[in-house]
């Protein structure tokens, strides 16, 4: 029904971070750290608490959810041929954080719900009286009035995070023609029918008025002219190939980046499709010329120790990995990929090495539990086996795990020393999972 789809459309994207394929990259998400910082920055918002989050999804689509949470699809990235584009996006998507959108958009969602649902009783009512041509009027006037009151606030929600992200943009020195270009393609979209239309548009209701103050900024901006910086635009080409690399075909991949096509970006594209591949000679002499020509790029190695590792070649691939970690010390994921490459070797000698690489991980990005895991197995296999059972209750908690929490917490609360933090850190563990099951009854 058209009078439920932007009400629909609302409620799934406020749970969509409980279905989603979300994939980790230490260069995408630095990339796009890069685009962000700025823009929070003059927004008056903690970059550490606002997290960014891949989607793998080849629709045009962006939003935030649960908090202080900012989703792009990889669709989004890929169709973009500028940083600008993406950044008018972020702006405006920070826009809906700084306004509070979230919040009150449940609000007007949980108001237009009671209006519809009290005026599908009154027509109950009507048609059990014997109207029922009334009672149906009734019904879908109230749908209708429920759905409008709705459209009216979230388009108003819109245009106010479309003027908070062109402050932020004109703050930080940078044009909106990039938020113009996606308006451009949305309004291209909206003859579709609901279900090919983007996602984006459907919980970003597009107004002619909209389009005109994003225009009427760029009219007036000093900033409009503006061109992305020769490395950014470099960062985004990569950016793009990487991901093209590793969700398109290889036929796709190499039409667009054919092998005449010298330039890094497509060297980067054509490694990571031959690895996808399994062709790992042809993986190796497109990552091994990168690397010859930026020895001190950390990316370019640790795509080399990824293209080893999951191949087979495990011992291989703890060079590239542990050169990547030095060459970019502060990124948490190269860490876990050199403590897993570690690990999986299966040589004693290195395990003590990723437990000091997964500790620093956890601690700089505890609420992956991916890291979590590796570090328990790490601290299991040199003999450590409370700190173990604590490490493997923490990723527990992450995954909502409550059973396998309460376990592990248990092991690792009568092996640690009594008052100890990790002790005291295995009973806020125990109180969180017993304080869940007793939700659930």
């Amino acid at each position: 029904m058209a009078s439920l789809a932007l009400l629909v459309g609302l409620v799934s994207q406020a749970k969509a971070a409980d279905r989603l394929t979300l994939i980790r990259d230490a260069e995408i998400e630095a990339t796009i750290r890069t685009y962000a910082d700025p823009l929070l920055h003059v927004a008056g918002l903690d970059r550490e608490a606002v997290q960014v989050h891949l989607v793998q999804d080849s629709r045009l689509n962006a939003f935030v959810a649960g908090g202080m949470n900012l989703f792009i699809n990889t669709g989004l990235l890929q169709s973009s041929e500028t940083p600008n584009e993406v950044i008018g996006v972020i702006a405006h998507e920070i826009g809906h954080i700084s306004g509070g959108h979230l919040i009150r958009r449940q609000e007007a969602l949980e108001n237009a719900t009671a209006e519809a649902i009290l005026a599908t009783v009154l027509g109950a009512v009507v048609i059990a009286a014997g109207g029922g041509e009334a009672g149906a009027v009734v019904i879908q006037g109230g749908q209708a009035a429920a759905q409008g009151s709705l459209l009216r606030y979230s388009q108003g929600q819109e245009s106010a995070a479309d003027q908070a992200g062109l402050k932020y943009l004109e703050q930080t020195g940078q044009s909106a023609r990039g938020l113009l270009k996606l308006f451009r393609k949305l309004e291209d979209q909206e003859l579709l029918i609901s279900a090919r239309q983007s996602p984006y548009l459907r919980t970003h209701p597009l107004t002619r008025e909209r389009v005109r103050a994003v225009e009427f900024e760029i009219e007036r901006s000093k900033y409009s002219s503006a061109e992305d910086p020769p490395e950014r635009l470099e960062a985004h080409r990569r950016m793009v190939a990487k991901l093209v690399g590793f969700i398109e075909p290889t036929d796709k991949v190499l039409r667009l980046y054919p092998l005449k096509d010298k330039s890094v970006y497509a060297r980067y594209a054509r490694a990571v499709s031959y690895h996808r591949q399994t062709d790992l000679p042809r993986a190796l002499a497109e990552i091994d010329s990168l690397i010859a020509e930026q020895p001190a790029d950390p990316f370019f190695h640790e795509l080399k120790g990824q293209i080893l590792f999951e191949q087979g070649k495990v011992k291989e691939s703890i060079a590239p990995y542990a050169e990547s970690v030095r060459l970019a010390p502060d990124e948490p994921l190269l860490r876990y990929g050199y403590g897993r490459a570690l690990i999986e070797s299966g040589e004693s000698e290195g395990l003590d090495e990723a437990v000091r690489q997964l500790k620093i991980a956890v601690e700089r990005e505890p609420t992956y539990a991916a890291y979590w895991h590796f570090y328990g197995v790490a601290l299991g296999r040199t003999g450590k086996m409370p700190e173990s059972a604590l490490a493997f209750a923490e990723r527990a908690v992450l995954k909502r795990e409550y059973a396998e929490a309460r376990f592990h917490a248990e092991k690792a609360s009568n092996g640690l020393k009594s008052g100890s933090p990790q002790w005291l850190r295995a009973q806020d563990i125990l109180n969180e999972a017993n304080n869940q099951k007793d939700a659930d009854r």
